[in-house]
């Protein structure tokens, strides 16, 4: 790779509908895009009980392990590839799993508090905050992490008011003023996805004057994540 890629920050609350809007990027930009979620970087905890594990507090910025996070970025930015953590959502611990990752033209970063770190910022030439109502982003929660992460109803209400809401309060709505664009509606958002997907054509089109512009009749439009 003889350009250094284009790291994009994607932030935003808990279902505000930033899986839906790197989703889409995805899909516009196919093959250009290397994603790291957040997510995947819950820290590791071995040798701590499951009941201390569950009770943790999972929406604060010391509950990621940012440390590696960049550092991925950075070999990323230098073209070298890296081994992505996996996290199990269902024993709330690192997997023994990880998922290669090898540089593209754009590396989309997204979770909940990737624009409250400073040395996250730093990196990025685009940060992206997906906003979304309260009682929209919980119920896209719920859904989630009981279709998808076996947690039960009980589980994830008690986490939301608890820790995921004064965590959104103290920590990532803050976040929303370093970002560049404001996204209302997540994917939904036709105008700002076609912002977001021309932004993208421009990068890519600098990084390789022989690129052809990739078709777009409209933004697209995707369901809810």
């Amino acid at each position: 790779m003889t350009v250094k890629p284009l790291v994009i920050g994607l932030a935003g609350g808990t279902g505000s509908g930033k899986s839906t809007v790197a989703e889409g990027l995805l899909r516009h930009a196919a093959g250009q895009v290397a994603t790291l979620p957040q997510d995947a970087y819950y820290l590791a905890q071995p040798g701590i009980p499951f009941a201390q594990r569950e009770a943790r507090n999972y929406d604060e910025p010391h509950a990621f392990d940012t440390e590696l996070l960049i550092a991925q970025i950075d070999a990323l930015i230098q073209g070298e590839g890296v081994d992505r953590p996996v996290y199990d959502f269902t024993v709330h611990d690192r997997s023994e799993a990880t998922v290669r990752i090898e540089p593209h033209p754009i590396v989309l970063v997204e979770g909940i508090l990737v624009l409250h770190d400073a040395a996250l910022r730093e990196r990025m030439a685009l940060k992206v905050f997906v906003d979304a109502p309260a009682d929209e982003r919980f119920i896209r929660r719920l859904e989630r992490d009981v279709a998808e992460r076996g947690r039960t109803t009980e589980s994830v209400i008690h986490q939301y008011r608890t820790t995921v809401s004064p965590m959104h309060d103290r920590f990532v709505e803050p976040s929303k003023q370093h970002a560049n664009l404001i996204v209302p509606e997540g994917g939904r958002n036709a105008p700002a996805m076609s912002v977001l997907t021309s932004y993208i054509d421009r990068a890519l089109k600098r990084m390789d004057p022989d690129t052809p512009e990739i078709p777009v009749k409209q933004a697209p439009e995707v369901p809810h994540a």
